[in-house]
């Protein structure tokens, strides 16, 4: 359980740093609309985003993997969808913040350590 909260919140922090680098296409309103985002991205990404690699593994081998970026530009813009207050304006800027949200993460996630 701690692990979860320690994860949700370095997220939370990637995503406050994401729409600040994008701040022309990714709006997050508060802090708490932060958490909501990483809970939610975390959620989809450990229930939702499996089963759509294997739904798709055929195209996924067939573009070399580059099919899993739209994957999680889906994600993304489902998140938008999902909480009030997280806007992505467009497919681009989803896939600009789901990258800046990885890089950071595994970033913060390396400073931290873990120590589990």
């Amino acid at each position: 359980m701690k692990h979860f909260f320690l994860k949700t919140l370095v997220t939370s922090v990637a995503v406050l740093l994401a729409a600040f680098l994008l701040h022309g296409g990714v709006r997050v309103d508060n802090t708490i609309t932060a958490v909501l985002v990483a809970v939610v991205l975390g959620l989809l990404n450990n229930f939702i985003k499996p089963i759509l690699i294997i739904l798709t593994i055929p195209i996924t081998i067939f573009t070399f993997g580059l099919f899993l970026l739209f994957i999680n530009v889906l994600i993304v813009k489902w998140t938008s969808e999902i909480v009030s207050g997280f806007r992505v304006s467009g497919w681009l800027y989803a896939l600009l913040f789901s990258l800046i949200v990885s890089f950071f993460t595994s970033v913060i996630e390396r400073l931290v350590g873990d120590k589990d």
